[in-house]
């Protein structure tokens, strides 16, 4: 247990994951209220317009991750989330006095989802790389562990009370109530010292650095077939909020209550997996698509649920699959990265993650629509087996792996996995075992056999 919480121990990382926690309990309030609007007050029940606001809040993610990159390498992270957080509460008190005063059409939140979108692909990556400012190497991963869970408890806390008070004062009011948490944060940072931070190497200025951060990524496969299964996920599996939506309000005939108690129940799966993942010594490639198979079962199982009840006793597990495979992406990708790239394959991570929204997001709402939640729901579980079906095909190629038959054997026995790298390991192939970037290109290699044995 005290191995789970280690970072809670450091004093700079206790600060700001305390104001972490309300800020993202106020975020989930308002993404419950705001979806909510949208598919109940501003639309009959269209989960396609959903996609669409979606789409327009996690797109600019695509677009501005390698700028947004690059500024987390380079300048000051402390001062630049006081920066994104302000403009965020802003813009949450602008589109709450909109709803309150009864003035708001879609088209407002539209724009206001782009306008957050825009200031969030800013945030995002530098909000993600100052946690590894705040302590040491050895204990990133549990810290973004960490961080996962207290963004899984806001998950299982913000939507419920979102949901309570959007049935009894309006969807408006909970976006005013976001703007005070975001007071928290800044709060959290204004008490961390400049000075006690920890100094790591920032990107020099010049031409071709974004350039260099994506061959830096090109050169490590681990990577790569790491973004690849999140992409899939990201884009067609973790629509939860959507898919939510459309077999509360649709297939179950529920309220904003139901659907933010829904929100609320995943979260104990999620928190759960968080939590785990908080107590392992480092993270693991085979972890990691292990997870998003299992939640791909899972995702099925929850398509198939009867009633309402038996709804909710299914997304426990499909939350704590999704966040132990998200969780465990992440810690990988910034544990294995040098420093100094770190923000830009961070900004790479995230756009990849988040950016694929505006592709599935749509498709999905588009098949809820058309062929009913459950389907939505299958898209789903499809994605979570199609990325651990590409996990385990790269480990295979990556280790070289072959069955022998031994005939001499009895049972399970005759059938033996060997690796084909022999005694020497993976050597220096950094295409078969996922070796990092060229020095000289990136900076760092990484140890083959510890990519894939993970």
């Amino acid at each position: 247990m005290t191995s789970t919480f280690k970072s809670l121990h450091v004093l700079n990382y206790r600060i700001w994951f305390i104001g972490a926690v309300v800020s993202n309990i106020g975020t989930w309030m308002q993404r419950t209220a705001q979806d909510w609007l949208v598919f109940d007050h501003l639309t009959e029940h269209d989960a396609g317009a959903m996609g669409i606001t979606m789409s327009l809040q996690l797109g600019p993610q695509l677009f501005l991750a390698p700028v947004a990159g690059l500024v987390a390498d380079r300048f000051n992270r402390k001062r630049l989330l006081v920066a994104t957080q302000s403009v965020m509460a802003l813009l949450s008190a602008g589109l709450g006095i909109l709803v309150v005063i009864g003035a708001a059409q879609l088209w407002h939140v539209y724009g206001f989802a782009l306008l957050l979108g825009v200031v969030s692909a800013l945030d995002a990556p530098v909000r993600q790389t100052f946690v590894s400012e705040l302590v040491r190497d050895d204990y990133l991963p549990n810290a973004v562990a960490l961080n996962s869970a207290s963004f899984n408890v806001a998950r299982m806390i913000g939507p419920a009370v979102a949901g309570i008070l959007t049935v009894a004062v309006g969807p408006g009011w909970v976006f005013l109530i976001n703007t005070l948490t975001f007071v928290a944060l800044l709060l959290s940072l204004w008490k961390i010292p400049a000075a006690s931070l920890r100094q790591l190497p920032k990107a020099a200025a010049g031409k071709g650095r974004i350039r260099e951060g994506l061959r830096y990524v090109r050169y490590r496969p681990d990577i790569v077939v790491v973004l690849v299964a999140i992409f899939i996920v990201g884009t067609l599996g973790l629509n939860f909020v959507l898919f939510i939506a459309a077999m509360v309000g649709t297939e179950f005939g529920l309220d904003a209550g139901a659907f933010g108690l829904m929100n609320s129940i995943m979260a104990i799966g999620s928190v759960t997996g968080a939590l785990l993942a908080a107590g392992r010594q480092k993270p693991r490639l085979r972890l990691i698509f292990g997870a998003a198979g299992a939640f791909g079962v899972t995702a099925g199982i929850a398509a198939l649920a009867p009633d309402y009840f038996w709804f909710g006793a299914a997304l426990v597990p499909v939350g704590l699959f999704a966040i132990t495979m998200m969780t465990s992406a992440n810690s990988y990708v910034q544990t294995t990265t040098d420093p100094v790239m770190r923000g830009r394959v961070m900004a790479l991570y995230m756009a990849i993650f988040m950016g694929g929204t505006p592709i599935g997001a749509p498709l999905v709402g588009w098949v809820a629509n058309v062929a009913g939640p459950r389907w939505s729901m299958s898209v789903a579980a499809a994605s979570g087996l199609i990325a651990a079906l590409i996990g385990l095909l790269w480990i295979i190629r990556a280790r070289r792996l072959r069955i022998r038959f031994d005939r001499r054997a009895r049972g399970l026995r005759y059938f033996h996995v060997e690796s084909g790298l022999g005694a020497g390991g993976a050597g220096g192939n950094a295409d078969g075992a996922g070796q990092a970037a060229n020095p000289d290109d990136a900076g760092q290699t990484a140890n083959p056999d510890d990519a894939v044995d993970r």
